[in-house]
């Protein structure tokens, strides 16, 4: 039977690649909304091979001691979530969860030698996102909620926001399980006022039914957060081509004139694709829609005369757009296709300066399906049998995650070879992350200085002081 799990996490900082999780909490609910079980409460310890962000660290107010202390190792933690959690027909269910919490979910079963993506796939099992959910309810059917915005006005859709304006229970925010219980409520508020749309997004998780209605070539509803505040984060796009490389589709926002970008060489639809936080401008109106990652998409059929005011869209020129793209796509498509190729040439040389370790790699390629099996097999009988699966192994990847998986997870079980090995290991880390010690301890400083005067922040910070002296190689400190 279908259940809907929501979930959050509270991290060490905000890349999914380098930092970690330190707090998972859950609980599980059935299609209506209704509590199964008990929820999930788990506090993760952190590997002493990172530092964890000062700024991340005060808005969570979990310190590294504390997790040490009470925290479970990651490999601990799987094996719960694997037995008790991630079973068959989990649908689970987050705020903002696709961009940040799904990433670092996936990194952690990454390094633990756990495949990284089942959990959300196999067996009847999916994902979706509820800040989505919120952006398109905002956007077509406000009625009946409360909506926040910023101190300029401006609309936000924060979670703890949300929950005050609409009397939600949340007890703490940035806190693990307070947040799952205020995602709850909030979703049973958006159930609740605006049930066809609530439904109509469930069932959008479906990759079939989103390049069905992608794919036929007709404009479309697409609420996304690359999209502009000013228009709700909504807009009328197109299909102008599949993505050469992932199961997706180029799609153009039918707001702008096409004109101006249809006759541009790749390189300088490259500048006006790249992000950049100067430009003034929406800079080039193409996006990457995924079909697996729950994109926010309906029929022109849901708008009413309201939501196009509210959205500010001109249908008549929106046709006008429309036709014109149509005459020009073929060579746009061509010049877009290239221009991915020069920008996925740029990331990927990025990637490779800044993945120095194999756990930072899951995404340079798929694991073969044999050396899965091995570790998929090996993990289940102890530290004594995965050391020596290395020979057995292609993956270049998997046979340098076993010293620190083995580390991290057994440590008191490592020989002296394998702890010399590790310290090697972490203080090369520590180093090639970039990690100016004095730069940290220069911040932590800083932060003193505003917090001056709260007692509570100048113990978290003199926390993570004696624990970044406590974790630093002599010679980084020294």
């Amino acid at each position: 039977m279908k259940s809907l799990y929501f979930y959050d996490l509270e991290t060490s900082g905000f890349n999914a690649r380098s930092d970690r999780i330190m707090q998972f909490g859950g609980q599980r609910t059935d299609m209506e909304l209704k509590p199964i079980g008990e929820p999930h409460n788990y506090l993760i310890k952190l590997s002493d091979d990172l530092l964890p962000s000062p700024d991340a660290i005060l808005v969570t107010g979990i310190t590294p001691q504390k997790v040490k202390a009470e925290g479970l190792t990651e490999l601990e933690f799987l094996k719960i979530f694997h037995k008790e959690i991630s079973v068959p027909d989990t649908i689970f269910v987050g705020f903002n969860s696709i961009r940040f919490d799904d990433e670092f979910m996936r990194f952690l079963n990454w390094r633990n030698f756990f495949d990284a993506y089942e959990w959300q796939w196999k067996d009847g099992r999916g994902r979706w996102d509820l800040l989505d959910l919120v952006r398109m309810t905002r956007a077509l059917r406000p009625e009946g909620i409360k909506w926040p915005v910023d101190v300029d006005g401006k609309a936000v859709n924060r979670l703890e926001m949300l929950a005050s304006l609409n009397k939600l229970e949340h007890s703490s925010a940035h806190d693990a399980l307070s947040d799952v219980q205020a995602s709850i409520a909030l979703a049973k508020l958006l159930k609740t006022k605006q049930p066809k749309l609530f439904d109509w997004l469930l069932q959008m998780r479906d990759k079939k039914r989103v390049s069905a209605l992608v794919n036929a070539g007709e404009p479309f509803i697409y609420v996304s957060g690359k999209y502009q505040a000013e228009y709700e984060k909504t807009t009328i796009a197109i299909k102008i081509g599949d993505h050469p490389k992932k199961q997706g589709a180029l799609v153009y926002d039918l707001r702008y004139d096409p004109a101006e970008y249809l006759s541009l060489s790749p390189d300088k639809l490259v500048k006006l694709w790249q992000y950049d936080k100067d430009r003034e401008g929406p800079g080039l109106p193409v996006k990457t829609l995924l079909f697996n990652r729950c994109p926010a998409i309906a029929p022109l059929a849901v708008l009413d005369d309201g939501s196009k005011e509210r959205l500010k869209l001109n249908m008549d020129q929106i046709e006008k757009n429309r036709q014109k793209l149509v005459s020009g796509k073929e060579k746009l498509l061509q010049a877009l296709l290239r221009a991915l190729e020069i920008m996925d040439k740029k990331q990927q040389t990025k990637i490779m300066e800044n993945t120095e370790f194999s756990e930072d790699q899951l995404y340079d390629r798929f694991v073969p399906d044999n050396d899965k099996k091995i570790a998929q097999e090996q993990i289940t009988t102890g530290p004594e049998h995965i050391a020596n699966i290395a020979n057995k192994l292609s993956d270049e990847r998997l046979k340098n995650l076993i010293l620190p998986y083995l580390a991290r997870n057994f440590y008191k079980k490592l020989d002296s070879s394998q702890t010399e090995a590790w310290e090697d290991y972490r203080t090369k880390k520590l180093v090639s992350a970039k990690l100016n010690p004095a730069l940290y301890f220069k911040r932590l400083e800083e932060l003193f200085v505003i917090y001056s005067k709260d007692k509570e922040k100048k113990y978290i910070l003199e926390e993570l002081k004696l624990y970044a002296e406590s974790i630093m190689p002599e010679q980084m400190i020294s």
